[in-house]
């Protein structure tokens, strides 16, 4: 998820600021370490899955047997794995996930495509017909990157909707996507948000308050409907985005506060992400390779 120039995170609603995270200051990076892993061992409602290993990109056919090791690896930290599309290895995420006893937010990626869309959608359908999709997600940021129109899109996820109607199906976006388009409230089950102050050049220090605002301004859209953060993370490395620095000190913070409010709130939350992928380094810059809580060789990083 990129940085946006327009403002449209104006909000003058509820304050949703709860907590506002622990006091680092006084933190070595020893005791810093040791509260990330402390922090991490006690779980985490959701994680969303990294799919590709060092020279692998998407588009490549990914194998059972990799999904399922890096599935291994994460059974004992989550409850939940989010997965991003349905076709080339995508759909061994949801399957092996059930298979180790994890639930499933399953994505169907869309873009500007068709032929791969119906490929997506299709997928998506049967995986849920399979039993092993808990909430169907139909597109992940698309109007965010305009790859298709609202309409497009609220068809896709009505057809989804008609097709699995035993399934709570979503659609993922930047939390102020909701307020823009109260069309996708209406249509949607459970209200899927990515919340990341990062991308919003904010100060570490600041950073949980910022996300609970984000949250606030998704649930204020949402009427009532249940909100998911489906992405929010912190770069461990790589460059900075106004006041908001990639290191691993910050990554190890971020992860902390959001797990300690998220558990404290009861905020179902997907943390971004498994795994480092080398691959992610486009529109995103170097940060886009350092989101994960393992690196690159599946290693805990800290």
């Amino acid at each position: 998820m990129s940085y946006r120039d327009e403002d449209y995170r104006a909000y003058d609603g509820v304050n949703f600021i709860e907590h506002s995270g622990i006091d680092f200051s006084q933190y070595s990076l020893e005791e810093l370490t040791k509260l990330w892993r402390q922090t991490l061992k006690k779980g985490m409602h959701g994680i969303c899955f990294s799919m590709y290993e060092d020279g692998q990109v998407p588009g490549d056919t990914i194998t059972e047997e990799q999904v399922e090791r890096r599935i291994k690896i994460l059974k004992p930290y989550s409850k939940w794995v989010r997965s991003f599309s349905c076709i080339e290895g995508n759909e061994h995420v949801p399957r092996m996930a059930h298979k180790h006893g994890m639930k499933t937010l399953v994505g169907a990626w869309l873009g500007d495509d068709k032929e791969d869309n119906e490929k997506e959608i299709e997928g998506l359908i049967q995986l849920a017909k399979e039993g092993v999709v808990d909430i169907a997600a139909v597109g992940n940021e698309v109007l965010y990157r305009d790859d298709l129109t609202l309409d497009e899109l609220l068809d896709y996820i009505w057809r989804v909707k008609q097709a699995i109607p035993d399934v709570p199906v979503g659609y993922v976006d930047a939390y102020y996507e909701f307020s823009r388009h109260p069309q996708l409230v209406e249509i949607s089950d459970v209200i899927l948000s990515n919340c990341y102050p990062y991308w919003e050049g904010c100060h570490i220090d600041g950073s949980l308050a910022h996300m609970q605002q984000m949250f606030g301004q998704a649930t204020h859209a949402a009427n009532g409907k249940k909100v998911i953060i489906t992405e929010t993370g912190w770069p461990s490395e790589g460059g900075s985005l106004r006041g908001a620095m990639s290191s691993a000190e910050n990554a190890m913070k971020y992860f902390i506060n959001t797990q300690l409010w998220a558990k404290k709130a009861n905020i179902e939350t997907f943390y971004f992400s498994s795994f480092d992928e080398s691959w992610k380094t486009g529109d995103e810059g170097d940060v886009g390779a350092y989101w994960g809580l393992w690196d690159k060789h599946e290693n805990l990083k800290f």
